[in-house]
């Protein structure tokens, strides 16, 4: 099937505007909540839900946020007595949300001012079954300034890496390629999935990885968020000893290879699980390296340095 156009109109004045749920998720974001909740009041987009989750933040966070929702009745606000991580305390705003679309936002980024009109107007020339629309980034450090944007262009303008739109359930178990911060999500979507999955450490690799085996995704090829780059980012600790999230990442692996229907579907897990794989090794996570390696194994895809790999790990494992 040909994927639809680009989108470059506007909102269609022809029908009601959908309400869009924004989660603004904050963990001891004081440094940078003014400027990202500043950005929400910033929206071109009329009809928007703003629920504020402070996830027991322990710096000036809660007060900041206090201060917005007092100045701002019509956002809802919640504040968990303890620290629960971003997929509990996202499906906590979801349950009582109203939007038929989401997104879910870290208040460390940036929302620029025509990102909701601009995807919802986007969402609004597309068939039913597309569930997420996403975007460039510009990533920026602590001080706001600009460091280079999520996709490197070529010499001619071309995106790298080459974002996918469609059916992208390979494409996503093979690379990582998609800005998390950019995405808005159906609501649909988010019901046929039961929000997130409330064991995992963090939230994106498994969303797309069971959304992208019912849903398609669609990239429109704008810059609609500023996401933030600082050293206390979820991301910094990927890989590290005592990853807190590999252990995640595996179990989403598991997942995926049950829903893979096709060979070239397996061939593109083993590629995400060979990359695992080494990472895991390289930074001395071998229990999970070993497991990997029993993953990459049932996909009959292991190579000479994967058995390699696989042994060594399984020699240094706890």
């Amino acid at each position: 099937m040909q994927e639809p156009s680009p989108i470059t109109s506007s909102l269609s004045v022809q029908e009601p505007l959908p309400l869009v749920t924004v989660v603004a998720l904050c963990y001891n974001h004081a440094p940078f909540l003014a400027e990202a909740l500043d950005s929400l009041l910033a929206q071109t987009y009329p009809n928007l839900e703003v629920i504020l989750v402070d996830d027991a933040s322990t710096d000036a966070s809660r007060d900041i946020l206090r201060k917005y929702a007092a100045a701002h009745p019509h956002w809802q606000a919640i504040f968990l007595p303890e620290n629960i991580g971003n997929c509990r305390a996202f499906n906590q705003a979801f349950r009582q949300a109203r939007g038929e679309f989401f997104i879910d936002f870290a208040t460390d980024d940036v929302l620029l001012p025509e990102r909701v009109a601009r995807q919802v107007a986007c969402f609004q020339h597309l068939p039913p079954d597309y569930g997420v629309v996403y975007t460039d980034a510009e990533l920026i450090d602590e001080a706001s300034a600009h460091v280079r944007y999520h996709y490197r262009r070529q010499a001619g303008g071309q995106l790298h890496p080459r974002p996918a739109s469609g059916f992208v359930f390979a494409e996503v178990l093979r690379r990582y390629f998609i800005s998390t911060p950019t995405m808005m999500m159906r609501r649909a979507t988010l019901e046929q999935l039961g929000g997130y999955d409330e064991t995992l450490a963090y939230e994106d690799f498994d969303f797309w990885v069971r959304a992208a085996r019912d849903f398609r995704f669609y990239f429109l090829d704008e810059v609609t968020t500023r996401k933030r780059l600082h050293a206390r980012a979820m991301s910094r600790r990927g890989y590290r000893p005592n990853d807190p999230f590999l252990a995640s990442t595996i179990r989403v692996c598991r997942k995926a290879q049950v829903l893979c229907r096709t060979p070239a579907e397996q061939a593109a897990l083993a590629v995400r699980l060979r990359w695992e794989l080494r990472q895991a090794v390289r930074w001395g996570n071998y229990s999970e390296a070993w497991d990997l390696f029993q993953l990459l194994t049932e996909t009959q895809t292991v190579q000479p340095l994967d058995w390699v790999l696989g042994q060594y790990a399984g020699l240094r494992k706890k």
